[in-house]
């Protein structure tokens, strides 16, 4: 599988999130590699997206790299607890970015197991094993993504994303999630998703 270049990322945000579906994200670390098959994402527009860090031009330490090249990691923390993984789209200047909110675990299942549950992946639960990666917070858990990776170049070695030609599958849309303050943008199909995938979120 090849690693997906500067240019899939430089296109416009709406087909970047839908063409991430069944893409695989790799991290390697600590001289292993975790990896998941993206199911679920959200994508954010920037500067007339009232749900976006970076709407009408917000410019902080944090969303500093919105404005960067396509497809480096942005990483940022919600609830002062949980990390969450994004991929920045587009050209500079232009603040978009796509939220990685699921997987579906590839391999290395006990390393993914012990860094969300501390217990080897035969041991956990079927509740456990459904919930390994089915949110943003818990796919950074088990991948090991924290705000060490943000800034991340994603056409690197160290944390990247694959095509793994996978299109068998049928992509829905509906309502982003948690994001009620953002008037009308609260309205916008820009959740997309593998059908009947059970790692997607559940609403």
């Amino acid at each position: 599988m090849k690693k997906l270049t500067r240019d899939f990322y430089n296109r416009d945000t709406l087909i970047v999130a839908k063409d991430l579906l069944g893409k695989i994200l790799v991290h390697n670390i600590n001289g292993k590699s975790l990896s998941g098959k993206i199911v679920e994402v959200e994508a954010y527009k920037g500067i007339s997206d009232k749900a976006a860090h970076s709407y009408n031009g917000r410019r902080t330490k944090r969303t500093e790299v919105m404005y960067g090249i396509s497809g480096i990691s942005y990483v940022f923390m919600i609830y002062g607890i949980y990390n969450c993984f994004n991929i920045t789209t587009e050209k500079e200047g232009i603040p978009t970015a796509i939220l990685v909110r699921a997987l579906e675990p590839v391999d290395n299942l006990d390393e993914l197991s012990f860094n969300r549950f501390n217990k080897h992946y035969i041991e956990l639960s079927k509740y456990q094993r459904k919930n390994i990666t089915n949110g943003p917070g818990k796919l950074c858990q088990a991948l090991l993504i924290d705000r060490k990776q943000n800034g991340e170049d994603l056409c690197n070695n160290e944390l990247y994303i694959l095509d793994s030609n996978l299109h068998n599958f049928k992509i829905q849309s509906s309502k982003r999630i948690g994001i009620d303050y953002a008037e009308e943008a609260a309205d916008y199909l820009w959740r997309f998703y593998i059908k009947d995938n059970i790692y997607v979120s559940k609403i």
